[in-house]
């Protein structure tokens, strides 16, 4: 994993905006409708190409495939892994959370507008009230649709200048919270199953070349949902999760994985965030080279201060986002090199990366933030990486 040597590097946290014949195409194939597989695969391949070539052109460096051959960051994991299917059932984990009970009226509002808005982008089948469960035994059997995303990863670096490549995969612990467990006799031998199964996907991003990224808002998410636990409640529950991504990434190079944890793509009323000082010794402990973390939405900004006590790890990187998901205002290039030249005075230059909050094309779902104004974030963020260059190698 590159350090940031001589300029400021720039990255992103992995989903970028699907054209929207594209998202047809991924939700046909969710619901398991017919559909041409072949031109299905050329679709997703020609759209890798394009999403990595204009990463490219816009000026990061490190760069990934958009996660333009998931439906969303999660869901895709489920063609990947015996045992989880859908049910008509109740969804469980769509519970009040601490802030929509501190706000019902403007999240009940939001709800009704996002429905509205996804109306004519996700199909009404898409939208109907169907529980995620395991019900058997967890296995890896993704490793076709696994290795096609390398291939077209790859190929398409062919064709550009980058840095360093990624791939997004989801934690066990976010697995767990999306299918509920209906087999296994304990959280923690369901946890053990999910992520021996998972370590075959991590492991082969990490064997084709490619830096591994673990997507787990959930460990920032957790406090918010169990609206009756305590910090020390969730700080327990968080360490459980800690333990299972570790011996998920067992054998893997530290120095070859990224972790990423965020407040999901919740562009509403938020008091209840966990802080980061609650649970950063805690992430610090995944075996990972880079950290992302919120760093830019108004809600976490201030907490780049915490680094004066908290000591990141030799030879780790961090990689806070200075631009948000969360807000339609592109920031300005010199506000973001900012937040880069505080960040860097505080671990040290070479150890930080410029990135993203969150993901900027997360569902297809009318949830993200314009292809146009993420573009323009990114575009921005290049030239404030730019400035604080200047800034902390030549001031």
């Amino acid at each position: 994993m590159k350090f940031s040597a001589d300029r400021i590097l720039t990255t992103h946290t992995g989903s970028l905006p699907r054209p929207p014949d594209l998202v047809a195409l991924l939700n046909s194939k969710e619901m398991g409708e017919s559909y041409d597989r072949a031109a299905f695969s050329g679709r997703v391949r020609r759209a890798v190409l394009e999403i990595v070539r204009q990463q490219a052109d816009t000026g990061i460096d490190i760069v990934d495939d958009g996660e333009h051959s998931k439906v969303n960051w999660m869901a895709y994991a489920r063609a990947r892994l015996s045992g989880l299917e859908e049910i008509d059932s109740p969804v469980r984990f769509r519970g009040p959370t601490r802030d929509s009970l501190a706000f019902p009226r403007a999240y009940e509002d939001m709800k009704v507008m996002l429905a509205a808005r996804s109306a004519d982008i996700v199909p009404k089948r898409m939208v109907r009230p169907r529980a995620q469960v395991c019900s058997g035994t967890i296995s890896y059997v993704g490793q076709d649709e696994l290795a096609a995303d390398i291939e077209n990863l790859k190929l398409a670096l062919e064709n550009v200048s980058a840095e360093e490549a990624f791939m997004t995969a989801i934690s066990p612990s976010n697995l767990e919270l999306y299918y509920e467990n209906r087999y296994y006799a304990s959280d923690e031998q369901y946890l053990a199953a999910l992520a021996d199964a998972m370590h075959v996907e991590y492991k082969a991003i990490v064997d084709a070349g490619l830096l591994l990224q673990i997507d787990d808002p959930r460990m920032a998410t957790h406090y918010n949902r169990a609206v009756n636990s305590s910090i020390d409640d969730c700080r327990k529950f968080i360490a459980l999760r800690v333990e299972t991504v570790n011996h998920a990434l067992r054998g893997i190079p530290e120095d070859r994985v990224r972790f990423h944890t965020c407040y999901s793509v919740n562009v509403a009323p938020r008091v209840h965030d966990l802080e980061l000082k609650h649970f950063v010794d805690l992430m610090l402990k995944i075996r990972a080279g880079a950290y992302l973390i919120e760093a830019a939405n108004p809600r976490h900004e201030h907490e780049w201060q915490l680094w004066q006590d908290v000591k990141l790890p030799d030879g780790k990187i961090l990689i806070p986002g200075v631009v948000s998901h969360c807000i339609h205002l592109v920031e300005h290039p010199e506000l973001i090199a900012q937040r880069i030249v505080r960040f860097a005075q505080l671990v040290g230059r070479e150890r930080v990366i410029a990135g993203t909050d969150c993901g900027f094309g997360t569902s297809g779902a009318g949830d993200e933030v314009h292809p146009e104004v993420a573009w323009a974030k990114l575009k921005s963020m290049v030239e404030g990486a730019r400035l604080a260059t200047h800034r902390l190698w030549s001031g």
